[in-house]
């Protein structure tokens, strides 16, 4: 069966790509289309959740197996492990793919359509429109804080402010409860 996905960003508006891929590919193949389809390099954790009608997050398909040893969860999915017939039958399906893991931005996906009896040996972009949004976000490091001169967060001005006046006196300091005790305090 041939699967017809089209996929948005919430970042940018005009941004549309459709893929049509058949249904026995697996996630990993989706994946690859995807960064392809966008300029994107092969080179992050990537992942896809599947979604409910709601768009809220049921299963996840990582691109590693993400488990521990001691883990005994038999509902984890790697990309490459995981046909896309396993999840995926009908038109209308929800997906997520977290394309940038350290942000949390993600594309939001839809199978617009579903064509029994066709298959495609690879996954191919029916339709691009617009430019997609950068893969990293961006850091702003004006908004991270920098320590000025002397290695101080603050200045001597700005300190006062944000820690109170100089109006502090030791005798409203209540002592009591801060004792200490001679042995095991145990």
């Amino acid at each position: 069966m041939l699967l017809k996905i089209k996929f948005i960003s919430d970042e940018i508006d005009g941004f549309l790509r459709e893929i049509k891929i058949d249904s026995d590919a697996n996630f990993l193949d989706l994946n690859k289309i995807i960064l392809q389809s966008c300029g994107y390099p092969d080179d992050q954790m990537t992942s896809f959740h599947i979604c409910n009608d709601e768009w809220e997050r049921c299963e996840q398909i990582t691109r590693e197996d993400m488990a521990d040893a001691s883990s005994e969860d038999d509902n984890l999915y790697t990309m490459s492990d995981t046909p896309l017939a396993d999840f995926i039958e009908d038109t209308g399906q929800k997906m997520e793919f977290v394309f940038d893991p350290f942000s949390e931005r993600s594309f939001f996906l839809e199978v617009k359509d579903t064509i029994p009896g066709e298959h495609l040996k690879n996954a191919e972009v029916v339709r691009s429109v617009g430019d997609a949004p950068l893969q990293i976000a961006e850091m702003d490091l004006d908004t991270v804080a920098k320590p000025v001169k002397g290695g101080d967060f603050f200045s001597e001005d700005e300190a006062g402010e944000f820690y109170g006046n100089d109006q502090f006196s030791d005798d409203e300091f209540d002592l009591e409860g801060f004792e200490f005790t001679d042995g095991d305090p145990y």
